[in-house]
C-alpha cells in the first residue's frame, strides 16, 4: 500500500437544480466566499489557478489546478492537481427530487513533505481532516444555493 496515495467520494444533497450547483461549482475563485477550509484561490487565466487550503490540521496546502473537463449538459467538472497534492478531483451532478446529488471524487499524491514523513502515523487525521473539509464545504454552499 501507498500511505501517500489518497482517493476520497464525499455526496452532498443540496437545495438546488443543477444548473445553479453546476455554476457555483464553476466559479472556484468564489469558493473562499463559502468553504471556511478553501482560504485562497488565484485565477492565473480562464483555465486554471492557485488554491491554497486549510482544515483542522495546522498546515496549509498550496496546489495549481488545471481545468481537465468542464461539461455543463453532463454535469461534469474535473481538474488535475500539482503541488502538494498531485491527481485529480471530479464534481457529478445530478438532479434529484429535492435539487442536486453532487458527487466528488479525488485521487491523489501526496507532495507536501510533512504529511509523506508523516504518511502512517498520520494517515486516519489526514483523512478525518478531509471529512471535515467536505463537511463544512457542503454546509457552506447549501448555504449560498438557499440564499441565492
Amino acid at each position: 500500500m501507498d500511505w501517500c496515495h489518497y482517493r476520497f467520494r464525499s455526496v452532498w444533497e443540496l437545495p438546488a437544480a443543477p444548473p445553479a450547483v453546476f455554476a457555483a461549482l464553476e466559479r472556484a475563485e468564489d469558493y473562499p466566499l463559502w468553504w471556511p477550509q478553501v482560504r485562497e484561490v488565484t485565477r492565473l487565466d480562464d483555465r486554471g489557478g492557485t488554491v491554497r487550503f486549510r482544515s483542522f490540521l495546522p498546515y496549509d496546502l498550496f496546489v495549481t489546478a488545471r481545468e481537465r473537463r468542464n461539461d455543463p449538459a453532463a454535469g461534469v467538472l474535473e481538474i488535475v492537481m500539482s503541488g502538494d497534492l498531485d491527481g485529480w478531483a471530479r464534481w457529478t451532478l445530478t438532479a434529484t427530487a429535492a435539487g442536486t446529488r453532487a458527487r466528488y471524487d479525488q485521487e491523489v499524491e501526496v507532495r507536501k513533505a510533512l504529511m509523506r514523513r508523516l504518511a502512517v502515523p498520520g494517515r486516519p487525521l489526514f483523512r478525518l481532516n478531509h471529512a471535515l473539509m467536505m463537511r463544512a464545504g457542503r454546509r457552506g454552499l447549501a448555504a449560498r444555493l438557499r440564499a441565492a
